[in-house]
């Protein structure tokens, strides 16, 4: 089978919230939203088709935001996604949702719908806007009855951090099909994000331990370890184990950076990672995305720069998270500020 490829599509910048730790309005409160026209969608969507035909991958779109449900072509995009048979999840906010919205996403081929919560009921109110957390556990069961799968996330910092095991609660109790959590990225503003390496090993340690109870307990919610410092974690618990028929220099997993994913924003501006600051790499009104992937998208995947992970033994699945350095040191390729294997550099 043709390997996926992610497009990270955001369609516009317009949203109802303006939640503290937003890389859109980073730094810029104030900042007039961008938004695609129907013309540049659909100069943006053949650019990704050409791309997928050229390196034989199968499209895979995230639509995004802002929250893109607000955008006026909104419907008429999920249309042409429909007809070229193409499968999608949409990440956005829960204020628009109902059962009817819901069929209609289903109908048009929405596979998963991606919500967030950053914290238990005050918390989270606080990082978005008030009425949010209730907001988004009411809408889980309109994603779900439309046969939808209802994604949480959570981006967790040193403020949140001991809320994550509650959130987890909260999740189950609503019927989330799906929880998952990673780390906010320092982006310049004044979230306190400062955990330190043994402080975040311990949030995965409880987490574990949540969610084995969860599983034993025959709890439906899948929960996602998205963040690849989970490998790291496993890797010391015995529950990975380095596969025997493992080959030297083979890229098994870990971040998805110069791999198999890339971000488009409303200005046409193509970027390595939405998470990684000024990682542009071209904009998909000008430039063909399957030279860019060849010539710019270089930087991002050489493996043999990572300062710490490249003396590591589970680097070829793990190698952390480049953006959270990126955003705490200013290089891609230093190590990740959370990762608290002892390695001599």
């Amino acid at each position: 089978m043709k390997q996926y490829f992610s497009f990270q599509w955001h369609i516009t910048d317009e949203c109802d919230q303006r939640c503290k730790h937003c890389y859109i309005f980073s730094g810029n409160v104030c900042k007039e939203p961008d938004s695609m026209n129907w013309e540049q969608m659909q100069k943006a969507f053949y650019n990704c088709l050409d791309f997928c035909e050229m390196y034989e991958r199968l499209p895979y779109f995230y639509i995004t935001g802002g929250d893109p449900i607000l955008h006026q072509d909104f419907w008429r995009l999920l249309e042409m996604l429909h007809g070229h048979n193409i499968p999608f999840t949409i990440l956005g906010n829960p204020y628009h949702l109902n059962d009817q919205t819901c069929k209609m996403l289903k109908f048009y081929g929405c596979e998963k719908y991606q919500l967030s919560l950053d914290g238990l009921r005050e918390t989270h109110d606080w990082f978005r806007k008030p009425g949010s957390y209730d907001c988004t556990l009411s809408k889980i069961g309109c994603i779900n009855r439309a046969g939808i799968r209802s994604v949480i996330m959570t981006t967790v910092s040193k403020t949140n951090r001991m809320e994550v095991p509650g959130i987890i609660d909260a999740v189950v109790e609503a019927g989330a099909n799906v929880f998952a959590f990673s780390r906010y990225v320092p982006s310049g503003g004044d979230l306190d994000a400062s955990m330190s390496p043994l402080e975040y090993r311990e949030l995965l340690a409880i987490c574990d331990k949540k969610f084995r109870q969860y599983e034993a307990a025959g709890c439906d919610t899948y929960f996602c370890k998205k963040d690849h410092l989970w490998t790291l974690y496993e890797y010391e618990t015995g529950a990975f184990k380095i596969p025997e028929s493992a080959e030297e220099g083979v890229i098994y997993g870990g971040c998805n950076c110069g791999n198999c994913h890339i971000t488009i924003l409303p200005t046409g501006d193509v970027y390595a990672c939405r998470r990684v600051a000024n990682s542009k790499v071209g904009n998909i009104f000008t430039d063909r995305l399957a030279n860019v992937w060849v010539c710019e998208m270089e930087r991002y995947r050489d493996y043999g720069k990572f300062k710490k992970c490249g003396k590591c033994e589970i680097a070829a699945w793990c190698r952390g998270c480049p953006a959270v350095a990126k955003g705490t040191n200013g290089d891609f390729y230093e190590a990740d500020p959370q990762c608290w294997k002892e390695i001599e550099l």
